[in-house]
């Protein structure tokens, strides 16, 4: 961690910041380091007063509404009495006439094609490949490696024969309902050859084709033996390759030696709450892989197994077309790039009143310039667009700003207006209640709006914090509130035409070793209406592809749009708990749920710098947490302690016993620091009790403030 800094026009920037813009991100955009560094001063200096104006109407309003609250304390909240004392104090917005997008020149990938999305850590350039190249994956790995195939050799290193062929024989029936023969089943096929623009099947001496002939596109090697056949359903890909000396093909009358399942057809690179980025060195981190997978350079070496191995980009796909035509298919996830939102600042750069930068701010700027070198190449996007996603904005004002800061990041670097294309995170209640304002502020550049019911529960709940105790966590899934908010968020992007045009997308699968209940749950995300869906690994999304094959996504769509829309009463529906009867053993059962999520994901963050893991559940089982989990756990124990279902003194007492259950469950890491040693020497112990216990205090319920404040310390200390 450095405290140097360059005086530059009315900026002090940090000397990591400096050197990388300079000697990295400027170089071959034709752009001088004194022309953004003047620009960059001027914009940031504008926009910043409007950005403190902006976090200040947050306060105001929440302050309001916790008025509000505690004069009908003990009264039953009149739906209509709420909504017309919120729109007094403009929390709600009068909603304007019908519109449609305007979004121009987006990719396929987002208009046309339905299909997973990943989301990864910038910071960790060997998962961002990894995520970057999860647009072809196999299947059958896929299948082998989770626990959608039962056999005794399940989790072995050693290769089990009898759970292959049940791999196999799981793609061959899914191929029979979705890409079927005419005639046959894929189930013991002898072979695939090309003939006369069609692929021929063969079996028995006898030759068939697919019931859809257009299935089929393409192929490689040669017609009569093609090493690989290019399948098609519901604009997704398969190839399945054909290599007989193959292991996996030891028992295939075929020689189908794999099948690859075009999967994350889109991948957030995430520089907000998967990471723990807190100061210039790790900003820079982040910003150089982000600039590595634009100009297509960025490479990792890692050990595995005794082994020096490099990962990189993979290239497109190349195919010969049923016509004969040499053609490629684009071998990479699409890029988009999350920036912060508009709460955080950062000490990379120092501005002329002593303030440090708004991160968001500088997010725009330097994500932006980063893409600038795919511009010229159009290997990321082929229309010549940049994806931000935007996280954490409350209503249309905070949309308006994210829309007026890309303008001037556009104005700055010479690009069109309108290349950067904005999706909006509906995961604040302000947005939620004001969704289509918000979506007429960016209508020329929205390409994307996601429900997020992790961080939207935690605004739910700190929102209301005043209203009374907030029903169990577990509970929230079924409240009246989030299935309005959840279809309310589908209604509003399909009436505002983003059918064709842009994604609706849902939320994480958060148990990455719990695929077979992933396929049995998350094809509802589908049925609800969303053209992408979360997923945490590149196994999960070549499973989850599966989805989009079997669910016709526009036409979902087109049904929904008949659908009664979502009411808004059911939307500010507060989730609280009517003279709760809670037994001891019940609020402690719910609390130490929470506190143990808590500590488990904190110890990591601040003690080591991870923003994102899959950490041990109370049952042990390993969910993905990230800081949208945190808020909700950490305003929720900060709810109760409000309200007396618990006390100050409990918690403190479940925080220590969760805290020796954490420290065992990380035994075998050996960078990791026991709490239990010491608690009031832990910086992760006290962060995460003070998430709690300042929980109600913290703006908006964020944990950022707390996390950052500590992990800075961490670091000192390390230092």
């Amino acid at each position: 961690m450095s405290n140097k800094y360059i005086n530059i026009n009315n900026l002090k920037v940090s000397s990591e910041l400096m050197k990388f813009v300079n000697e990295e991100l400027l170089i071959d955009t034709g752009i001088k380091a004194e022309k953004f560094w003047s620009e960059f001063d001027n914009t940031v200096h504008e926009l910043e007063p409007k950005n403190k104006e902006l976090l200040k109407k947050r306060e105001i309003l929440q302050k309001k509404i916790d008025e509000w609250h505690i004069q009908k304390k003990g009264e039953k909240i009149d739906i209509n009495e709420y909504k017309k004392f919120l729109k007094k104090i403009s929390y709600i917005h009068d909603e304007g006439p019908d519109f449609k997008i305007e979004t121009h020149n987006v990719d396929e990938e987002i208009t046309k094609i339905a299909g997973p999305q990943l989301v990864v850590p910038i910071m960790n350039a060997r998962y961002t490949l990894n995520a970057a190249n999860a647009r072809w994956v196999s299947l059958y790995d896929s299948l082998y490696g989770t626990d959608i195939i039962e056999s005794e050799e399940g989790g072995s290193e050693r290769y089990d024969p009898n759970r292959g062929q049940e791999v196999i024989r799981y793609v061959r029936e899914f191929f029979d309902k979705y890409i079927p023969i005419d005639g046959t089943s894929w189930k013991n096929i002898a072979g695939l050859k090309i003939k006369n623009n069609n692929l021929l099947i063969l079996k028995d001496d006898y030759e068939y084709k697919l019931k859809d002939t257009n299935k089929f596109i393409g192929h490689r090697g040669d017609a009569n033996k093609p090493s690989a056949v290019i399948l098609k359903n519901n604009g997704l890909h398969f190839e399945i390759i054909i290599n007989p000396r193959a292991f996996s093909a030891a028992h295939d009358i075929a020689g189908i030696s794999d099948v690859i399942a075009e999967s994350a057809i889109s991948t957030i690179c995430d520089n907000e709450d998967s990471v723990a980025a807190v100061d210039a060195e790790d900003k820079v981190a982040c910003y150089r892989n982000w600039l590595g997978l634009m100009k297509g350079t960025l490479k990792v070496e890692f050990e595995k197994k005794g082994k020096t191995l490099e990962r990189k980009l993979n290239p497109d796909r190349s195919y010969i077309s049923k016509e004969g035509k040499g053609l490629k298919l684009h071998g990479r996830s699409l890029l988009l790039i999350r920036n912060v939102g508009h709460l955080m600042t950062n000490s990379s750069i120092i501005l002329k009143d002593g303030n440090e930068v708004p991160e968001g701010i500088l997010d725009a700027f330097i994500t932006t310039t980063a893409a600038l070198h795919d511009l010229k190449k159009r290997k990321n996007s082929r229309t010549g667009s940049i994806y931000i996603v935007k996280p954490k904005m409350h209503g249309p004002e905070e949309t308006a700003f994210t829309d007026l800061i890309f303008s001037k990041v556009e104005e700055t670097l010479g690009l069109e207006k309108y290349t950067c294309k904005i999706g909006i995170m509906d995961e604040e209640r302000r947005t939620s209640a004001n969704l289509k304002e918000c979506i007429r502020s960016l209508k020329n550049r929205v390409f994307f709006i996601n429900t997020g019911f992790l961080d939207r529960t935690g605004d739910e709940m700190h929102t209301s914090m005043e209203a009374g105790p907030m029903i169990k966590k577990g509970d929230m899934k079924t409240s009246k509130w989030i299935t309005a908010y959840e279809n309310n968020n589908v209604d509003i992007g399909l009436a505002c035409g983003f059918s064709g045009k842009a994604q609706i997308g849902k939320g994480m699968w958060a148990a990455p070793d719990m695929m077979k209940q992933m396929m049995s749950e998350k094809i509802s995300q589908l049925k609800a209406g969303a053209n992408c869906a979360w997923v945490p690994s590149p196994t999960a999304a070549s499973l989850h592809a599966l989805h989009y094959h079997k669910i016709n996504i526009f036409d979902e769509q087109k049904k929904i749009l008949n659908r009664k829309k979502a009411d808004i009463d059911d939307l500010l529906t507060i989730p609280v708990a009517n003279r709760p009867n809670w037994s001891v053993d019940e609020i402690n059962s719910e609390i130490s749920n929470s506190a143990q999520t808590i500590l488990g994901y904190v110890v990591r963050w601040v003690d080591q710098g991870i923003g994102c893991s899959k950490v041990p559940d109370i049952n042990n089982i390993g969910l993905m947490e990230d800081r949208a989990t945190l808020r909700i756990s950490s305003q929720h124990i900060a709810n109760w302690i409000h309200h007396g279902i618990t006390t100050k003194i409990q918690v403190i007492e479940i925080m220590k016993e969760m805290a020796k259950i954490v420290d065992k469950q990380n035994i075998d890491d050996k960078n990791y620091t026991k709490m239990s040693d010491d608690f009031e020497k832990s910086f992760a112990f006290k962060a995460a009790c003070d998430l709690i216990f300042k929980g109600k205090d913290q703006p908006s319920g964020y944990t950022e403030p707390l996390l950052h404040l500590n992990r800075i310390e961490k670091k000192a200390s390390q230092n």
